[in-house]
C-alpha cells in the first residue's frame, strides 16, 4: 500500500490508514535487555523517523552512544536526561508507527524494580506484551515479574523475544533451553499464549525480515507476530454489553440521552438492557453520535443511548445487556499494586474510581501481598512502594462491576488519596464477597431520629486529636461533665481504654494505629444512631485516617478538636510516663517521640494548650457546640 498509493491516490490511502486496527502492546524485562533499542530498531525499519530525527540520532549516538560509530537506536526512546546519563529507562515511553496492514502504540516500560509501578501503567491498556530477555543470562527475576504482571493485568498475548542471539553466535541450542525454561514458568502462571522469538535489536535479526544467521528458527518475526495478533478491542466486541455512563446529557428538554464509551459487546435500537446497581430494566431507544444515529455501535466506540422508559441513570452506572447484566456488589476481594511512598494500610479509606463511579473504599482487611519471585503469599498488614498485595475492600456503596478476567474496563479500578487527590493504587476486582450479597442492612422500625427524639437532642461527634499528654483524655473528661450538667445523653470513647478490650489486639504501628481508628470510628457511629453524643479522644495521628472517621458523618455531625501542644511540652505534663519509658528504649512508635503526627490542617475548634487550662478548653469545646446549635 505505502510509496505506490501515497503517490497515486492519497485520499485511498488515507483512508485504508484510518481503518487500520490499532493494537497496543508493551515491552518489558530485566535491565539491559535491549528493550529501547528494539523499539528504536522497529521505527527504524517502519521509516517514519524524520529527517531532523535522523540527524539527532546521529549526533546523540556520537555523543552519548554505546554503540561506537553505530546508531544506538535506544535514543530514540530514553529522552529523560537522566536516562540517557545512566543507560537506563525510567518512565515509560510512548512511541507511534504504523505499517501497511496496522498502526501501533507502544509502551517501553522500566526494567527496574522500583519502577514497577511505571511499568503496570504501561500495561494496563496493552493487547500483548514483549517481554526481552538476554540470551546469554537466560530467565532472570524479572523476566519472571514482569511475566506474572503481564498475566495478572489481563494480556492474553506474549511474545518472548530472546535478544541479543548474536552474542551466543546465533546458538540453537541456547534458544531452546531458554524455550524449556520459560515455557515451564508460564505453564505455572497460566500464560497460554507464549511465541518465543529469537533475535538480535541491535543488528535487525528477526525483528522485521527473517535471520539468515538462524535457519533453524521456522516462526515469525517480532513484527510479522504483531501484524498478526488478536487485538484486544476485536474479543471485547463479542462480550457482553456494556456501557459506564459517563455523562447525562441534556442538551433540551426533549432529549435525555446517556454518554459512554462501550466497554464491551454492541448495542442496537430495541435491544433489552438494564441499569445497574439498581437493577431497572428498559429498552434502547436510540444510539446517537455526533454524525448521526448507528444501527449498531461496539466496544470502543463513544456514543449517547436513549431509553424508552424515564428512568433514573447517573453517571457511574453501568447500562448492560439484561440477559447478560453485570455484577453488582459492595464488599469485593481485589488485587492491588500500590504506587505511593505511603504505605496502604488495612482500615484506611480511600477514594475508589471503578470506570465512571467514584466511592469509598475501606481497606478491611490486607489478606497478604506477593512475593512476584516465588508466588508465595506472605502475611502483611500493609503495602509498600511498589508491592502488590490482595485485600478486601469494603465499599461505601454497591457498584456495577465484571471480573476483571473478564472486561478490564468494567473490573479494574484506581485508589486515590482522600486528602491528596494522587493516585495512590491500582487494581483488578476479582469477585464479589458473598457477605456482599448474603448479608444486608436489617430494616429496624425504629431508627436514629427516633432515638434521638427521645433522648432530645441532636446526636454528634466531637473528636478529640493530638499528642500523647496534650491532655485529649482529661479536656474530654471535662466536657462530657458539662453536657451531662445539661441533661444531655453522652458517652465518652477514650483511646486507652478501648485498648482493654475492642482494639486489644492491636499495637502502635501506623497498620495497627489505621484499624484501631476505624474500629474507634465504627463505635462511634453506632453511638450517635442510638442518639448519642460522643465525645472521642484518641491520638489518631494520621489525616487520612481522621478523614476516614469524618466520611461516616453527615454534614455538621463530626467536629474535629485539635488539642494543640508541642512534644517538648507534652512530655513534661506526661502524667502517664509514656515520653519517659520511649526515651529510656521501652517504648516504640510513640507518636512525638518517634513517630509522626499530621496535625489537622482546618479543625472545627482549635485548642492552644500552652495558654489554655483544661476546664477552659472544655468551656471553650462547650461553648463553639452552642454557637452552632448543637446543644
Amino acid at each position: 500500500m505505502s510509496v505506490d498509493l501515497v503517490s497515486e491516490d492519497i485520499l485511498g490511502y488515507l483512508d485504508a490508514h484510518e481503518h487500520k486496527s490499532l493494537l497496543r502492546f508493551i515491552t518489558c524485562g530485566s535491565v539491559d535487555d535491549g528493550k529501547s533499542t528494539l523499539i528504536g530498531r522497529l521505527l527504524w525499519e517502519s521509516q517514519l523517523l524524520f529527517e531532523d530525527q535522523l540527524a539527532t540520532l546521529e549526533a546523540d549516538s556520537r555523543r552519548v552512544g554505546t554503540q561506537g560509530d553505530d546508531l544506538d537506536f535506544a535514543l530514540l526512546l530514553d529522552g529523560l536526561a537522566a536516562e540517557r546519563e545512566q543507560g537506563i529507562t525510567i518512565d515509560v515511553a510512548y512511541r507511534y508507527f504504523s505499517t501497511d496492514k496496522r498502526k501501533y502504540i507502544v509502551a517501553d516500560t522500566p526494567g527496574h524494580e522500583q519502577y514497577t509501578r511505571n511499568m503496570v501503567t504501561g500495561a494496563s491498556t496493552a493487547d500483548c506484551a514483549v517481554i526481552l530477555l538476554d540470551a546469554r543470562k537466560g530467565v532472570l527475576t524479572q523476566t519472571r515479574r514482569h511475566s506474572y504482571l503481564v498475566r495478572m493485568l489481563g494480556i492474553h498475548h506474549v511474545a518472548l523475544a530472546v535478544n541479543k542471539m548474536d552474542l551466543v553466535d546465533f546458538s540453537e541450542e541456547r534458544f531452546h533451553e531458554i524455550e524449556r525454561e520459560y515455557g515451564e514458568f508460564a505453564a505455572q502462571l497460566g500464560l497460554e499464549e507464549v511465541t518465543v522469538i529469537p533475535l538480535s535489536a541491535l543488528r535487525g535479526d528477526n525483528v522485521v525480515e527473517a535471520s539468515d544467521a538462524m535457519p533453524w528458527y521456522p516462526g515469525p518475526t517480532l513484527m510479522g507476530y504483531l501484524e498478526a495478533v488478536e487485538v484486544d478491542q476485536e474479543r471485547m466486541q463479542d462480550a457482553p454489553f456494556r456501557l459506564p455512563v459517563q455523562w447525562v446529557n441534556r442538551p433540551s428538554p426533549d432529549f435525555r440521552g446517556f454518554a459512554g464509551t462501550i466497554a464491551g459487546g454492541s448495542v442496537a435500537s430495541g435491544d433489552r438492557v438494564v441499569v445497574l446497581p439498581r437493577g431497572q430494566e428498559t429498552t434502547v431507544e436510540r444510539v446517537v453520535t455526533f454524525d448521526g444515529d448507528l444501527e449498531r455501535a461496539v466496544a470502543g466506540q463513544a456514543v449517547t443511548l436513549t431509553l424508552a422508559d424515564e428512568i433514573d441513570v447517573s453517571r457511574g452506572d453501568v447500562i448492560a445487556a439484561a440477559a447478560e447484566p453485570a455484577q453488582v456488589g459492595d464488599q469485593f476481594e481485589a488485587t492491588v499494586v500500590w504506587m505511593a511512598d505511603e504505605p496502604l494500610l488495612r482500615g484506611r479509606t480511600y477514594l475508589m474510581r471503578a470506570g465512571t463511579k467514584t466511592v469509598a473504599a475501606t481497606v478491611a482487611p490486607l489478606k497478604y501481598k506477593l512475593d512476584v519471585d516465588t508466588l508465595d503469599r506472605i502475611a502483611a498488614n500493609e503495602l509498600e512502594l511498589n508491592a502488590i498485595g490482595v485485600v478486601n475492600l469494603e465499599l461505601s456503596e454497591p457498584i456495577a462491576f465484571d471480573p476483571y478476567a473478564e472486561n478490564r474496563d468494567t473490573g479494574g479500578f484506581i485508589l486515590i488519596d482522600r486528602i491528596t487527590n494522587h493516585t495512590v493504587g491500582a487494581g483488578l476486582l476479582q469477585f464479589a464477597l458473598r457477605r456482599s450479597h448474603t448479608v444486608a442492612w436489617q430494616a429496624l422500625e425504629v431508627g436514629r431520629a427516633a432515638r434521638a427524639q427521645a433522648k432530645g437532642q441532636t446526636p454528634f461527634v466531637v473528636w478529640l486529636t493530638g499528642l500523647p499528654g496534650a491532655g485529649k483524655s482529661s479536656i474530654a473528661d471535662a466536657v462530657e461533665r458539662r453536657l451531662h450538667a445539661l441533661g444531655r445523653h453522652t458517652y465518652l470513647l477514650d483511646g486507652a481504654n478501648l485498648r482493654h478490650g475492642l482494639s486489644k489486639d492491636l499495637g502502635f504501628t501506623p497498620a495497627d494505629r489505621a484499624e484501631n481508628n476505624r474500629r474507634a470510628g465504627e463505635v462511634a457511629k453506632i453511638l450517635t444512631d442510638a442518639g448519642l453524643i460522643v465525645i472521642a479522644a484518641f491520638v489518631s495521628p494520621f489525616r487520612a485516617d481522621r478523614e476516614t472517621v469524618r466520611s461516616l458523618f453527615g454534614e455538621g455531625e463530626y467536629l474535629e478538636v485539635f488539642v494543640d501542644l508541642p512534644s517538648e511540652l507534652a512530655a513534661e505534663r506526661d502524667t502517664k510516663g509514656l515520653y519517659a519509658k520511649a526515651r529510656g528504649g521501652g517504648l516504640e512508635n510513640l507518636t512525638g517521640a518517634g513517630s509522626a503526627y499530621e496535625p489537622p490542617e482546618s479543625p472545627e475548634i482549635h485548642l492552644d494548650m500552652t495558654a489554655l487550662a483544661v476546664e477552659a478548653a472544655a468551656d471553650k469545646v462547650v461553648a463553639a457546640l452552642e454557637e452552632r446549635g448543637l446543644l
